[in-house]
């Protein structure tokens, strides 16, 4: 695809830990090419190298280094220069700002939570629900919006949730016993200070656990026409940060409907394919890589694993405290990768299918 031909794209929020990842993955992209960054009121006017603190371990993009930060509104920004915005706004900003553009005509990718539960707003991995994106036609009609919203979910529950589809979708799952061990960047930048990390573990995170038990349920779920319908199963969560920089741990303990061995298991997470992805540039090659080894994934091992869109699982076994219906595992994904941008636009490039 020329550049003539790329779909022109916003990064909104784009100095933030999340919208340096959309810069760096959005980078020379075959789809899409950023023509604007917007950022808060005390960077807008600067160029990006001089408003944002990078704290990637590339280089900022020659592309937009010194393309100029703007306001993050439609009145300030010309909504119409761009079809695709990539939201890395957080919660308070995004609940107005991100109608607002759908309203204009574009098309929000949100990485905030505000929408993610509504009945009409997509909340997609596209690997687990990718037929979800049919909802956007109905928040259109309903809302009376060109544009629209399509979420990704909290970074958390991206690697249990693609770990559980192969299962529900072979064996039925009924209750999910979870205990997730975070990295640092999934609190932002500067996020969590040093003497609160350091040589210690934080065992609360605050919404965590709502929101994998929560989001978890509509992503496994049903479309129903107009609406999703939630999967039923209970899930159980405990959720810590630990001091790694990148990627979340999630111990999953898992009660299926029918009986399956680990190794029946192993097998329908490591087989699992969505052939309608297949090609797309953010689309690892293997969704869920299962690894053998006693000791793995490890996130400074693991965590680019498909460049970092991957599900990596490990220790696959038998969970006796559900008989013949249970199995447990670890899932690892990297946080601002899978869990973030790279999901956010994996999201719209499954709109090209």
């Amino acid at each position: 695809m020329s550049n003539q031909s790329k779909i022109p794209v916003a990064v909104l929020g784009a100095t933030g830990a999340v919208g340096q990842r959309f810069i760096q993955l959005l980078n020379n992209h075959p789809f899409f090419e950023i023509v604007a960054l917007t950022a808060s009121d005390r960077s807008e006017g600067k160029t990006y190298a001089e408003a944002a603190h990078w704290i990637l371990d590339t280089d900022i993009p020659d592309a937009v280094r010194n393309m100029v930060l703007l306001p993050t509104n439609t009145t300030a920004l010309n909504a119409q220069a761009f079809q695709y915005a990539f939201s890395a706004l957080p919660n308070e900003n995004a609940k107005d700002v991100e109608p607002a553009f759908a309203a204009a005509g574009v098309l929000v990718f949100s990485n905030a939570s505000y929408y993610r539960m509504s009945k009409d707003v997509p909340l997609v991995i596209p690997e687990v629900n990718v037929d979800h994106l049919g909802l956007l036609k109905h928040q259109q009609k309903a809302r009376g919006w060109s544009g629209g919203i399509i979420c990704n979910t909290n970074c958390t529950v991206s690697g249990p949730a693609m770990s559980l589809r192969p299962l529900y979708d072979a064996f039925g799952v009924k209750r999910v016993f979870s205990v997730s061990m975070q990295a640092v960047s999934g609190a932002g930048y500067p996020g969590v200070p040093s003497l609160d990390i350091i040589d210690n573990v934080l065992p609360f995170i605050k919404n965590e656990e709502e929101k994998l038990n929560q989001e978890a349920r509509k992503l496994l779920g049903t479309l129903k026409d107009d609406h999703i319908e939630d999967a039923e199963l209970a899930i159980s969560a405990h959720c810590n940060r630990v001091s790694i920089i990148d990627s979340h741990m999630v111990t999953m303990s898992v009660e299926l409907e029918t009986p399956a061995t680990p190794e029946e298991c192993a097998r329908v997470m490591r087989e699992y394919r969505r052939k309608e992805l297949i090609g797309l540039p953010s689309a690892p090659a293997q969704a869920i890589v299962v690894r053998d080894e006693a000791d793995r994934p490890q996130p400074r091992r693991d965590r680019m694993t498909g460049n970092g869109m991957s599900c990596i699982v490990g220790r696959v076994r038998a969970e006796p405290l559900f008989g013949n219906t249970g199995v447990k595992f670890i899932t690892l994904a990297h946080n601002t990768i899978r869990g973030a941008a790279g999901g956010s636009i994996l999201n719209a490039e499954a709109l090209q299918i």
